[in-house]
């Protein structure tokens, strides 16, 4: 037991250099003259040469410190196993495309398909959100604790936009929150929506479908700093995506009856 938290631990301190690291590449390509490669993998759902620059440095430097480990990750895919790195390079590509300054790198670890921790780095601000399972979520290293919203009408949700289920199926569920008399937002990066949440920036964030890369660190963060998250996991979570909620605990019952997410 010792031996697998001192392991946990190491990851855990590799993953914030890593992600640091990362970030600093992420910021000089953002503010640089220099164009980079923007492709697109569909409407709305774009790739850019940083991408890929940022998901090799990650998965190098992970792999040269855990050999044993292996790595799914947005652009490249991979592979499971019962020690796991989930890894979005960039989650928010539209906004960093664009040079709107709202997008993150974000990674959690798994042991035997539960996520034991998350790293969801937002250069920009210079805004580490870190947690570890049983040991709180922190914001630079200051403790997270969720909002202590409970009525709709004074909350704030962010409603992410999913291309998989469909605009209408986004638009319907947005629709269904605002007509409950909450505040509704879409940012462009689901990852840092969740981990507003868990810094009680945000009340909650709910999607019709979301995938592992996105959702994985912030479910962390969020599970620690009291809140709600929905089971994402469960059937072919962690391979196909799912739909996901997490909120204040005291949103819990009246976000999981009116969006049906998580039930």
């Amino acid at each position: 037991m010792a031996a697998e938290l001192n392991s946990i631990a190491q990851r855990f301190l590799a993953a914030q250099a890593i992600a640091k690291q990362s970030g600093d590449l992420m910021k000089r390509r953002f503010y640089q003259r220099d164009p980079f490669e923007i492709s697109s993998k569909g409407p709305q759902d774009y790739v850019t040469s940083v991408d890929h620059e940022v998901e090799e440095l990650v998965i190098s430097g992970l792999r040269e410190a855990f050999r044993d480990d292996t790595f799914i990750a947005e652009e490249r895919g991979g592979t499971c196993s019962r020690s796991l790195w989930v890894i979005d390079p960039i989650d928010g590509t539209a906004n960093f495309a664009r040079h709107i300054p709202h997008f993150c790198i974000s990674m959690a670890y798994l042991i035997d398909g539960k996520p034991i921790l998350g790293v969801t780095f937002d250069p920009i601000r210079d805004e580490m959100f870190t947690g570890i399972s049983g040991g709180g979520a922190f914001l630079n290293g200051l403790k997270l604790q969720v909002s202590a919203a409970s009525a709709l009408e004074h909350s704030q949700v962010e409603v992410g936009s999913s291309l998989h289920s469909g605009t209408d199926t986004s638009f319907e569920l947005a629709h269904r929150v605002a007509n409950l008399g909450a505040g509704v937002t879409n940012a462009g990066s689901g990852a840092l929506g969740i981990a507003y949440v868990a810094a009680g920036r945000l009340d909650a964030y709910c999607e019709t479908h979301i995938r592992a890369w996105d959702v994985l660190a912030g479910i962390v963060l969020v599970d620690e700093a009291g809140g709600f998250s929905s089971d994402f996991l469960g059937g072919n979570g962690l391979t196909e995506g799912n739909p996901f909620l997490a909120c204040t605990r005291g949103l819990q019952e009246v976000l999981l009856s009116a969006t049906g997410l998580g039930i």
